[in-house]
């Protein structure tokens, strides 16, 4: 029933939007349930406008977030078109209406489904920033030496862009960046120039293998 947007006779807006654009914002509430009808929706991470992890490909004629109208919650995730998408915006408030029509014991296991699945994203995204640390850490204690004029620690000269470290590492330069920025702030390392000094190796050992 669900897999048809005609199902419950919706008003719906059908359009069609170029690769690169944003269909749906982590935590931003929707106003409407998407259906693709053709083409293909990345869902991950964006950052600074850019899908700086991929998490899945969601290809039609699909729905795209009817477990955040389910459960009444913002996405999970971002989704960015992967090429030209042929698409059905379907309001809210007319999806709910339709889905108040069904037996309850069905409504009851479309919930279930929704929140098993929104419980499996949320880890997902929450092992994205973890894994981009640990990742980070590791290659800074790889690359470490030791500090000129400071006996006793360690340090790392920055030979290479930004972002070819990222590309070593599997992530954005801009994910780079906001890794290395968190790790200032917890005083793990120090430096903001082509020399970054390890402030404590025993702290980012234990990021590397977490």
């Amino acid at each position: 029933m669900l897999s048809d947007p005609q199902a419950f006779a919706w008003p719906a807006d059908a359009s069609t939007v170029v690769a690169g654009t944003q269909l749906l914002r982590r935590a931003c509430v929707d106003e409407h349930v998407l259906h693709i009808d053709s083409g293909r929706v990345a869902l991950g991470v964006v950052e600074n406008g850019v899908l700086a992890h991929q998490m899945g490909l969601v290809e039609g004629p699909a729905w795209l977030n009817v477990g955040c109208a389910v459960l009444d919650k913002p996405p999970v995730v971002d989704a960015v078109a992967d090429g030209p998408v042929q698409l059905r915006r379907v309001p809210l408030r007319d999806f709910v209406a339709g889905l108040r029509e069904l037996p309850a014991p069905a409504l009851a296991l479309l919930r279930d489904m929704a929140a098993a699945h929104r419980q499996q994203a949320e880890l997902a995204v929450s092992r994205l920033a973890k894994d981009a640390e640990a990742r980070c850490a590791e290659w800074l204690l790889r690359h470490a030496e030791p500090a000129q004029g400071a006996p006793g620690t360690l340090a790392v000269m920055l030979r290479q862009r930004k972002r070819m470290i990222a590309a070593q590492l599997g992530i954005a330069p801009e994910t780079l960046s906001r890794v290395l920025r968190q790790l200032r702030e917890r005083s793990l390392i120090s430096g903001t120039g082509r020399i970054l000094n390890l402030l404590d190796p025993g702290a980012l050992r234990a990021l590397a293998g977490a």
